[in-house]
């Protein structure tokens, strides 16, 4: 792309996906009114009610008109099936359409990220970018909360008897209620908090990028795939976009930096289509290489998400509250503002626990709902009454890629994260479903117990538990590390601790595939925290 080409538009920065990151970045750039800003949405617009319904997850979470309909490639590890991984794709991104649990992870988690090569990404110097986004709606430590950030957080408001047990039954069990999980040592169970606030959801668009959509100097262009970074020899000039394939390509220059916060599948793919990857992989496809960046697409790791389900007596659950004119008398709940479950998240109370004694770091996060789902149909709930305990390991070891599957920008890239493939994950995911079995069956939540339906109690041996997962596990939705960030002279990262891609100028990710090592939780709090810091990289080194 030479110097004469005539451009569409012409901005200081460009950003590539409106989604957690993309929204944040919009609004800290274009702030000042110094700088021209364009962010740019495959997506559509979030004008569907039910993106800011709470319970509307379950009509919009599965729907093409607002994810990426992808799926990972089968795989011994997963007995040869593809796992459905639907991610968002709409301003905001996945907050739109996605769970709404905000969990920061760790602290020794960002230690480690400093350890590893990421300098300045200690928790003590990423603590205030979690902060700066959050408005921490409840009685908290403000040295570890935040008070005045776009970003509400929320204690659930809802109860109910069998979340209450499962809290009770967690405590008898040596892991301790009533603390934050996000201030202070993780271990804990109790009521997740969350980014819905007045019973509406509070997605990284409605947060962010609404208060900034009134600004001269910002753009913001949906329905806009972005399907080539744009160079001249190693300095980026712009990208090119389209709203569909074959429609019109439209190029937007950005005269100081294009940033890529696609997420961890898409954010590789647009680099390998640019020319930036594996030199080998990138001419198998004809593409014509830019930068050799081996690293571009490896180290893709995922939360493998296992569900206990058991049928339940001697209370009510989701799966009949849900329907007919009890679901009517909690549409009128939340019309009144009151505690309703249409204001609730799909997992309502969560348990953090070690694989070891209690009060040693915690290795699994368990996700409990009083419903439960029938099997392969999603978002419909079970005919029988029901109760969910899902759980994931923190800290998996297994590690997969992302690579195009053609030079054809508008397909789907294989995305293999190679579930359960180290053997450490596999014995803790057998120590998951055992303490999964044992928190059903505490004697708080024994009464409640009718059967269990998956995984039969017939299961018992290492062997079968391991099958099980094999056969049931899926995503949680937590898609990282495919653009790593590392040290300056770590020639397999493709990011370096400021998150400039090595090798070029102008050029920047600032997303969750940028992270060195998956985080102790779900990744939206993360992401926006990288976010938070990319604006300040930014900010700090275009003062001029």
């Amino acid at each position: 792309m030479g110097p004469e080409h005539a451009w569409d538009a012409a901005f200081d920065f460009v950003i590539v996906g409106a989604g957690m990151a993309g929204c944040i970045l919009a609004n800290r750039l274009s702030a000042s009114g110094r700088f021209q800003v364009c962010l740019l949405e495959a997506g559509p617009p979030d004008h569907n009610p039910y993106i800011h319904i709470p319970a509307g997850f379950i009509k919009v979470g599965y729907d093409p008109r607002y994810t990426w309909p992808f799926k990972t490639e089968p795989d011994a590890a997963t007995m040869g099936r593809p796992v459905v991984a639907q991610l968002g794709r709409t301003l905001g991104g996945s907050s739109a359409v996605n769970g709404f649990n905000y969990v920061r992870g760790q602290a020794q988690d960002y230690d480690d990220w400093a350890a590893r090569g990421a300098v300045g990404w200690s928790y003590a110097e990423v603590l205030p970018y979690f902060k700066r986004s959050e408005r921490r709606l409840a009685l908290c430590d403000v040295n570890y909360r935040g008070l005045e950030g776009e970003l509400p957080i929320t204690d659930c408001d809802w109860r109910h008897p069998l979340c209450d047990a499962f809290i009770a039954g967690a405590a008898s069990l040596g892991i301790p209620s009533g603390k934050d999980y996000n201030a202070g040592q993780q271990e804990g169970a109790g009521y997740y908090q969350r980014w819905i606030h007045q019973g509406w959801r509070v997605s990284a668009a409605t947060a962010f990028l609404r208060p900034a959509k009134g600004r001269r100097n910002l753009r913001v262009i949906p329905r806009a795939q972005v399907n080539q970074i744009l160079l001249e020899g190693t300095r980026v000039v712009g990208v090119a976009y389209a709203a569909e394939p074959g429609g019109p390509v439209r190029r937007l220059q950005a005269s100081r930096e294009v940033i890529v916060a696609a997420g961890a599948i898409n954010s590789p793919k647009l680099l390998n289509l640019s020319g930036l990857g594996d030199a080998q992989q990138l001419q198998d496809l004809g593409i014509a290489v830019h930068q050799h960046l081996p690293g571009v697409g490896q180290g893709l790791q995922d939360h493998m998400m296992l569900r206990s389900i058991v049928r339940v007596q001697n209370a009510p659950t989701l799966n009949t509250t849900a329907r007919g004119w009890r679901l009517w008398g909690q549409v009128a709940r939340w019309l009144a503002k009151k505690p309703s479950i249409l204001a609730i998240s799909p997992s309502v109370a969560y348990a953090f626990s070690s694989a070891q004694a209690p009060g040693a770091r915690a290795d699994f996060q368990f996700h409990f709902s009083p419903g439960s789902y029938a099997a392969g149909i999603a978002g419909q709930l079970d005919a029988f009454p029901g109760m969910t305990l899902g759980f994931y390991q923190l800290r998996p070891q297994s590690k997969g890629h992302v690579r195009l599957a053609s030079a054809h920008a508008w397909d789907s890239p294989v995305i293999q994260p190679h579930y359960l493939q180290h053997e450490s994950d596999q014995r803790l995911v057998v120590e998951g479903l055992r303490q999964a079995r044992r928190l059903l069956h505490s004697a708080a939540l024994t009464p409640y117990v009718a059967s269990d339906e998956a995984p039969s109690t017939q299961l018992q041996s290492d062997e079968e538990l391991l099958q099980f997962a094999r056969e049931r596990g899926s995503t949680a939705w937590h898609f990282m590390g495919s653009c790593r960030m590392g040290a300056v002279d770590d020639a397999t990262a493709v990011v370096d601790p400021q998150l400039r891609v090595r090798g070029i100028t102008g050029l920047r990710v600032a997303d969750a595939s940028v992270m060195p090592a998956m985080p102790s939780g779900n990744t939206g709090a993360p992401t926006m925290m990288i976010a938070e810091k990319a604006a300040d990289l930014l900010l700090a080194d275009h003062q001029n």
